[in-house]
């Protein structure tokens, strides 16, 4: 099955690890447009490269818009959100806890 045969939910995002290991986590999320406000402030580092569709995040009060095949690292708690999001966005992100 391909990533992109994944259902888009009807709000928020779908998380499905495609591989653990000690200390990195790498995860296929597809986000709808209808997002909650929520803020994120996670204790490891996140690359994350858009597979499919666009997003625009804030990060330290910047906002940050990806597109597909762009990408961005996110430092360990450094605070970000997710602002918009085009319907059925696919991302690919590595979660690396130091």
């Amino acid at each position: 099955m391909s990533i992109f045969d994944k259902q888009t939910p009807d709000s928020g995002e779908m998380h499905d690890i495609l591989c653990k290991l000690d200390n990195v986590d790498i995860v296929h999320i597809v986000s709808s447009s209808i997002l909650p406000d929520t803020i994120y402030c996670q204790d490891r580092d996140e690359f994350v490269i858009v597979l499919e569709g666009e997003a625009i995040l804030q990060i330290k009060k910047q906002e940050v818009c990806l597109r597909k095949g762009e990408h961005i690292f996110i430092k360990a708690f450094t605070e970000h959100r997710l602002l918009k999001c085009k319907n059925s966005t696919h991302w690919l992100a590595v979660y690396v806890k130091n």
